[in-house]
């Protein structure tokens, strides 16, 4: 048979040979790096036989793919060794994740696991690990894995849904077996470097009516010194939770009477207020219009826009003058109807309505986290109407303004581009082919790299993603323009064109932030709770050495660093000098202004950074010209 490498070489092998005879023969160090292979687009195990001409690609260690396969592979063997440890265990999925895999278990008998049972799983995990046991693919029958997994009502339900006729894959390592389409590692001597982490609740396929599994997290490295490096960041991310610091720096609460209902401390409210500030003033700048449209409407608009059928499960209801109303979850019918209260004009396009809108959800309890999954926010929505001969051009627009955005925040960010559905969607296959492609364009003449997600547009309109990256190497889904054809039909708009005849226009929804609430837990993490100079609650904190000689010059400097739009605060107790200055430290304060008698005598300040120890003495006007120039820069 012919194999053909990545870089069009090729080369002939007896039929069934296998990638890892494969790469032996092109590279000892290679086959040794080698973890699975691509053989005509394919996933392949290293020792599945190739029995035809076909392309193979060899996935190595450095790729993330072989991180994937390598802690599904992990999750094997903790299903294998939560099996020994609990024998009626029933298994429901075991994914790889971004960094690293879960199960989630039935331990049966009622059994709960908790942290203190993850050392004992660990330990038998490891055992297992040392057999070296390989990871063997079988191909059986629907009929044969129903019988195989007769004592699993998890892998049940999955496998009856399955065709009759399809081919299932399980793979063994030892006396376990599970269900699964691969790839895997070799064998389990590559699973050495891995920990558990925690355990939480997950209800079986997601679905809040059905029981709740138990759910493993772990994580598996090739090396000991790659997993001990993720440790000690998943223990800073521990210190950074957004949650913790909110307590720590009076940002935000919430109340047993009113759970996933976040109530704004007076520090978390400046904060809120100087995003939303910015927010407004790039958008003004990019000519945007703003609208605030009602909390609540009626029911009947809900129903045209197709939010009461497929979404009224998770909407909050109520009874107004015998009509039942919704308080809405999204805010584009609002906007919509905004549009509609006047006649348009080609003319008027692109139309661009921004709208910092409350939506309310009605999230399950199990799911609600700090900021990040709550029950009201904000999304930074905008609505933009035009024509399909703009797409690309607005596109193109909107991308360099979440670029310029999100550098701001110094986060990176990928773009995924989710196209048609292969089933259930709206609108011409034409129509949709020429939107993905405009979209597609849009990102290549902005200079941005994008990964194609196929079939995983709304039925609308394709999409894209921006998936952020923060300083903990964290993935966070954000941003979105999406590419709507199915409002604009349902709410029948229009527009008069050049020859004075009634069009649809075509909309784009299109969120940066995604909401206000869960990007300032996203920023606070990020930071650490040590906000930028122009985003942080509290800029300067002033700090007389003595109360008696010197607070008189301390307010008067309050006054005058007020009156040029800065935040300060004096800090007058009766504490020790260093008490209060590790507490300005502690509170992660911009700057620190110690006020002494040389500060009062010469009409200066002296002030320290956050983060550093080292204390500058300048006049007064130079000190507001820095720190105002530092600001207007956005810390840049």
């Amino acid at each position: 048979m012919k194999i053909t490498f990545i870089d069009g070489s090729f080369k002939e092998f007896p039929n069934g040979t296998d990638a890892l005879k494969i790469a032996s023969s092109i590279s000892p160090s290679l086959a040794k790096r080698a973890v699975f292979a691509r053989v005509n687009g394919d996933n392949y195990d290293l020792t599945r036989p190739i029995n035809k001409d076909a392309s193979l690609e060899i996935i190595t260690r450095d790729s993330e793919e072989a991180f994937t396969a390598l802690n599904h592979s992990c999750s094997h063997l903790l299903a294998s060794a939560v099996k020994k440890i609990y024998p009626d265990a029933c298994f429901g999925v075991g994914p790889a994740i971004e960094e690293g895999f879960y199960y989630d278990i039935n331990p049966g008998n009622d059994i709960k696991f908790n942290e203190d049972d993850l050392p004992k799983i660990e330990a038998v995990m490891a055992k297992i690990a040392q057999q070296d046991y390989k990871f063997e693919r079988q191909e059986i029958s629907k009929k044969d894995a129903l019988v195989l997994f007769k004592n699993d009502k998890y892998k049940q339900e999955i496998i009856n849904e399955l065709e009759a006729d399809e081919v299932i894959t399980v793979y063994r390592h030892g006396n376990f077996v599970d269900l699964c389409r691969g790839p895997h590692v070799s064998g389990t001597k590559l699973l050495k470097y891995f920990k558990l982490l925690n355990v939480s609740g997950a209800y079986w396929r997601g679905n809040s009516e059905n029981e709740q599994l138990q759910r493993i997290y772990g994580v598996c490295f090739f090396t000991e010194e790659e997993l001990k490096k993720h440790l000690e960041v998943l223990k800073e991310r521990a210190e950074r939770d957004h949650r913790k610091l909110g307590r720590e720096l009076d940002l935000f609460m919430i109340s047993e009477y009113g759970p996933g209902f976040p109530f704004w401390l007076p520090k978390g409210l400046v904060l809120r207020r100087t995003l939303e500030d910015y927010w407004y003033k790039i958008h003004a700048r990019e000519g945007y219009q703003f609208v605030q449209t009602p909390i609540m409407l009626n029911k009947e608009l809900w129903e045209i826009s197709g939010h009461w059928n497929n979404y009224n499960d998770n909407m909050y209801t109520s009874e107004i003058d015998k009509h039942e109303f919704a308080i809405k979850p999204m805010n584009c019918p609002g906007g919509i109807l905004v549009y509609r209260n006047h006649l348009h004009s080609y003319k008027d396009f692109p139309l661009r309505l921004g709208e910092l809108g409350l939506v309310h959800r009605h999230e399950a309890s199990g799911a609600l986290n700090g900021l990040f999954r709550v029950r009201y926010f904000t999304q930074d929505d905008a609505h933009v109407f035009l024509t399909a001969d703009q797409i690309e051009e607005e596109v193109a627009n909107l991308i360099r303004l979440f670029d310029e955005i999100y550098s701001t925040f110094n986060l990176s960010y990928k773009i995924e581009l989710s196209t048609r559905p292969l089933e259930k969607y709206i609108g011409s296959v034409e129509t949709w082919d020429k939107s993905e492609k405009a979209l597609a364009n849009a990102c290549r003449n902005s200079g941005k790299d994008f990964k194609i997600n196929p079939g995983d547009g709304a039925f609308y309109g394709p999409k894209l993603d921006f998936q952020l990256r923060d300083s903990m190497n964290r993935v966070w889904q954000c941003g979105t323009i999406q590419l709507d054809m199915n409002l604009p039909e349902r709410f029948e708009l229009t527009y008069i064109d050049e020859q004075g005849d009634r069009r649809r226009p075509v909309m784009l929804h299109r969120a940066i932030f995604g909401s206000l609430e869960r990007f300032i837990g996203i920023i606070t993490e990020h930071y650490g709770g040590a906000f930028p100079t122009w985003l942080a609650p509290v800029q300067i904190r002033l700090i007389p050495v003595s109360r008696e000689h010197h607070l008189d010059y301390v307010k008067k400097i309050k006054d005058l660093l007020f009156n040029e739009g800065l935040r300060v605060e004096i800090d007058n107790r009766e504490e020790k000098l260093g008490y209060k200055i590790r507490d300005a430290q502690t509170q992660k304060i911009p700057y620190q202004l110690v006020v002494g008698e040389k500060e009062v005598s010469e009409n200066l300040l002296t002030y320290r950074k956050y983060g550093g120890v080292a204390t500058t003495m300048v006049a007064v006007e130079d000190f507001v010209k820095m720190i105002k120039a530092e600001i207007a820069n956005l810390g840049k």
